[in-house]
């Protein structure tokens, strides 16, 4: 997960495409460059331990952007990928 935001505040959009898992990735991904992302909260963690193939990341993102403050909260999923690597595979709006 904090890869991921990393490399969303640096504009790595490749590297934001090999890690989503390739059943939800798009084939291709264009990033905002007026969106300074700031700081990263993860407010939960279900599994993803060494052991686990899944895991859940509940977390809020804080962004500058020409309009102001944006906040971006989601629940994403991972999964392991067949190499051990976690991989992105999808996120929705938290209860």
């Amino acid at each position: 997960m904090r890869s991921r935001y990393s490399a969303f505040a640096l504009g790595l959009g490749d590297y934001l495409l090999s890690t989503w898992d390739p059943s939800t990735r798009p084939d291709s991904l264009e990033l905002d460059p007026t969106i300074a992302w700031r700081r990263l909260f993860v407010e939960a963690v279900e599994a993803g331990g060494p052991f686990d193939r899944e895991g859940r990341v509940t977390f809020t993102a804080v962004a500058r952007t020409p309009g102001g403050r944006l906040e971006q909260r989601e629940r994403s999923s991972f999964s392991r990928a067949e190499d051990g690597r976690w991989v992105y595979v999808d996120g929705e709006e938290p209860a």
